[in-house]
Parts: C-alpha cells; structure tokens; sequence
C-alpha cells in the first residue's frame, strides 16, 4: 500500500485527483492541503509516499513547499500543474529543489483518459522507484576492466550527462558557468515528461552559454552544442554516431533511461571521451557509467553535498563507475578543463 498526498487550493482538481487515486487499489489517500504552509505542516505530522503538488498556492506557492517539504520531510514530490507554459520557471525551480517529475493535472468530466492515464503512469513510476530505493540490493562490482578501444581524432569530444530529482537546476548551474567557445558535444538525458522537455530547453537557453536544443532523430552530436532528450522514448547513439529514439527496452522504469543512452554511447563513440551523473533517485545510470569507465571514458558524479537526492550518484560509487566525485559548482571547469586538453592532444 502507498500513501498519497494531494496539495492544491482548486475543488475541481482535488476532486479529479481524489478519483484517479481511487482507481489504484494499492493507493490510499492520507490528506488534502489547500495551502502551502498546511502541506509542510502535514508532512511533518504524516509523510506520505508521493505528494500531488500544485505549483500556484496561497500563502507558500508549489516552489517553497517543495523545497522546505525537501528540507525537512523529504518524501517523493510530483508536480501536478494546469498549465505547462505559464509554470515553467515554477516547475523547473521545484525540480531543482527536488520534485521528481511533472504531469499535467486530468480535468474532471471531460473523459480526457490519456491525461488520467499519464498521471497514473508517472505515479506508479515513482513508487516503482520508492519500492526499489528501500528494498533493492546494492551489490558493489569489481572496478570495470579499463577499454584499448582505438580513438578516432576526427571526432569531438563527446560529454554524456545523465540527471534527474534536481536535475534541471544542475544543469543551469553548469551550462550557464561553460566557455562558450567549448571545444566538445554535449548531450543530456534528464528524466522529463515529454510535455514539458521543450519548455526545459528554452528555460535552460536563458542561462547556458552554449546554444541548447532537442535531440532530433538524425541528430549528431557537434562540438558547441548541447542536445537534450525530447521524447518518452529511450535515446540512444547508432553505429554512424547519429541519435535516434528507440521504445526498447520497455522494461526500465525511466524513459528516456540513462543507462540505455549510456550503454549506447560506450559502444558506438569511437574515442573516449567524458560521463557525468547528476543528482536523481534509483540507480539509472550508473551501470551504464560503468561501461563508460570500461571503455576508457572520464567519468564524474555529483557529490552528496549538492545532490538534491544522492541516488544515482551513490549507486555509480558504490559499482566503483566513477573516477572522480565533485560537487556541481565544480563540473563546468572539469568540463572544460576536459575539452582543452583533448584540443591539445588532438593538436
């Protein structure tokens, strides 16, 4: 059984949500608060599982109850929202304080069962990963056996970064600290609904010195450019070096996985180049950063001190993926530090 909570000032949405709830035998709603402050309030007295969180409240909006619930009874976090463009700083901001995803709230009466259904799915993807972070094994591995997998210097620098709870704010942390003369292609899988992947791209070209866009398929990571992945499909890099979105594995339960990204890019880049996890819940990613380090990849992790949920960085530790552990305000310079001595050796 998993204990749900909703926040939100609107009768209607409450209600629409009191029913999708209701549907999940598994489900049980614990309490309803109106306001910001009643939500940090109720935490306190009785955490629950998952809470719905509106992001326009009285008092203490959706940004401040996540971040004081984060601080002081942290617990699984989805935003619920009516409107993706007008919340998407909001949003943004609550991921970066530790919401784990965003959906758009069902409209009552109006029979829109794709919206029920999404909801739905991304609630029971974040009990998939409660259900795993407190009772999966966390069996360390043996150092990776480091890769002599030949280089090709035609190829730029590839930056691989994995992220999710807190992610966002990660990475305007470190596209807006990068030389905007980076001499390397970045690409990011962050855990987000493909609804709000653009609006996460236009949020971060306010910030990046680099110029930000979707991932297309067809898309080839270029030296100057960050790319991010846009769909509820898996990205993946092909033999020719080209992107592409692929449904399979359907057995992970993130879409886009890093670990699928990653386990793509150690077997069709040519060269080695630099693997970063940031911030997230579970464990996605850090296999894949493994294979990474074993084809002689760089690899970095966030540390527990800015992780907003030390999760996916503590499981790459603990399998030994990692070479190096920094904290977030550090990894533009690593970065970049990374790409100028490639430039020198390519030279």
């Amino acid at each position: 059984m998993f204990t749900l909570a909703i926040v939100n000032d609107t009768e209607i949405a409450v209600e629409a949500l009191r029913r999708a709830i209701a549907t999940v035998p598994d489900y049980q709603l614990v309490w309803v608060a109106r306001s910001g402050s009643e939500a940090v309030q109720r935490c306190a007295a009785q955490r629950p599982d998952v809470v719905l969180m509106d992001m326009n409240l009285p008092d203490l909006d959706g940004v401040g109850a996540t971040r004081q619930i984060m601080q002081r009874s942290p617990c699984a976090i989805l935003i619920v929202t009516a409107s993706v463009t007008i919340n998407t700083a909001k949003v943004f901001e609550a991921m970066g304080y530790g919401a784990l995803d965003v959906v758009k709230t069902p409209r009552l009466g109006t029979g829109d069962t794709e919206a029920l259904q999404t909801l739905l799915g991304k609630i029971r993807t974040v009990t998939k990963l409660i259900r795993r972070t407190h009772h999966a094994a966390t069996a360390q591995t043996s150092a990776p056996a480091r890769s002599t997998r030949p280089s090709a210097p035609a190829l730029p620098l590839l930056v691989a970064i994995g992220a999710s709870t807190g992610g966002p704010n990660a990475l305007k942390t470190i596209f807006s600290q990068l030389p905007p003369d980076l001499t390397a292609a970045i690409v990011v899988v962050q855990h987000i609904n493909v609804q709000f992947a653009p609006g996460l791209v236009e949020w971060l070209n306010r910030f990046s010195t680099l110029p930000v866009a979707l991932a297309h398929p067809g898309s080839a990571p270029t030296s100057g450019q960050i790319l991010i992945a846009g769909t509820n499909d898996h990205l993946i890099l092909r033999p020719n070096r080209t992107l592409r979105h692929t449904q399979q594995p359907t057995t992970y339960a993130h879409r886009p996985s890093v670990d699928v990204f990653f386990r793509s890019v150690a077997q069709h880049w040519q060269r080695p180049g630099l693997g970063i996890l940031l911030t997230g819940m579970g464990r996605d990613g850090a296999a894949g950063l493994g294979q990474l380090r074993a084809a002689g990849w760089s690899t970095i992790v966030e540390s527990a001190e800015s992780c907003v949920v030390y999760g996916m960085p503590r499981a790459a530790v603990e399998a030994n993926a990692a070479c190096r552990v920094l904290p977030v305000k550090k990894m533009a310079k690593a970065i970049a530090s990374t790409a100028l001595t490639d430039s020198s050796h390519a030279q």
